[in-house]
């Protein structure tokens, strides 16, 4: 029998979600597990064993990050290992592409998040397209902080189109402002878990970070920017076309639609369509496709788009 002694310095939490989720794991490795203290203790055949130890090894190092170890890390790297993807895994663990905001670390879950935020990093301009829970908004917004925090632009611009998901925008209380903010709520949220709701506001007071819907975009020239479109999918061709063609000198892009969700009257006539096959050969371009199986934000997420996914067929 082998044994994986988990390193002190990493608390009781790795082993408790080991024996969380012990009967996935045993079975997607074929091995017989068991947990004595800080012990994972394991027998079986010796190269599933290997790779049981490849996946702890793994799963230590992120329980060593800044973010730690969580129950969800534990479910998506054992889908890598029961896709038959280890290499992957390995790969994932060599080059995590950490995002770092303000002394925090964000790390790219799934393969198809690394090769998302590296598109970022290295791109002029990037589409971010997939399902909700996918991480899309969230990293790019990491990552315009991270650009901002190294000085590499002197701002953010966040947008949004106002486009009503089964509710009249008319009927919510208040002045325009008032109504519009709650189509942008999603884009206050990920600042504020990323560097606080006062640096937030601080920053926003000052036009360093502009929250605004897609119209207010139009006829402008934005220079030295970080420019995110959310919800891209549901703008019309003009309104993409209008929206790509805003950025000036030293700034970059980044669009993320879920083309599963559109919330236009006519879906086929949404402008990511279009936008994407035009642009997917342009060599400053990336489009990155995420999938189900990068959904992180919740675990029975995946389910429920699995089960809409065959209702539909």
């Amino acid at each position: 029998m082998d044994e994986f002694i988990c390193p002190d310095e990493l608390g009781n939490q790795f082993p408790l979600l080991i024996q969380k989720n012990l009967a996935a794991i045993e079975t997607a490795f074929n091995l017989d597990i068991s947990l004595r203290g800080n012990k994972i203790m394991y027998s079986g055949s010796t190269p599933q064993a290997r790779k049981f130890r490849k996946y702890l090894l793994h799963l230590s190092r992120i329980a060593g990050g800044n973010s730690g170890l969580h129950n969800h890390d534990v479910l998506f790297s054992l889908n890598l290992v029961v896709d038959g993807k280890i290499a992957e895994l390995e790969e994932k663990t060599a080059n995590n592409n950490a995002i770092k905001v303000d002394g925090k670390e964000v790390f790219p879950k799934t393969c198809n998040q690394q090769a998302y935020v590296q598109a970022l990093q290295d791109k002029n301009m990037v589409f971010g397209i997939g399902p909700a829970g996918t991480g899309k908004t969230f990293l790019a917004i990491a990552m315009a902080l991270n650009t901002l925090i190294n000085k590499k632009v002197e701002r953010i611009v966040l947008t949004r189109p106002v486009v009503e998901a089964g509710e009249k925008l008319g009927f919510l209380p208040g002045d325009i402002q008032q109504k519009i903010n709650p189509y942008l709520r999603p884009l206050y949220d990920a600042l504020y878990f990323l560097i606080g709701f006062e640096r937030t506001a601080e920053l926003i007071e000052k036009g360093i970070i502009e929250i605004a819907p897609l119209a207010y975009m139009r006829g402008r020239t934005i220079n030295d920017a970080f420019i995110i479109l959310d919800e891209g999918q549901n703008t019309v061709d003009s309104q993409m076309k209008m929206f790509l063609t805003r950025f000036g000198a030293n700034s970059r892009v980044a669009v993320t639609a879920d083309i599963t969700q559109i919330d236009l009257s006519e879906p086929k006539k949404s402008g990511i369509f279009r936008a994407i096959e035009i642009l997917k050969n342009v060599p400053e371009i990336a489009v990155i496709h995420l999938t189900m199986k990068d959904v992180v934000r919740h675990p029975l997420i995946q389910k429920i788009i699995e089960a809409y996914a065959r209702a539909e067929k």
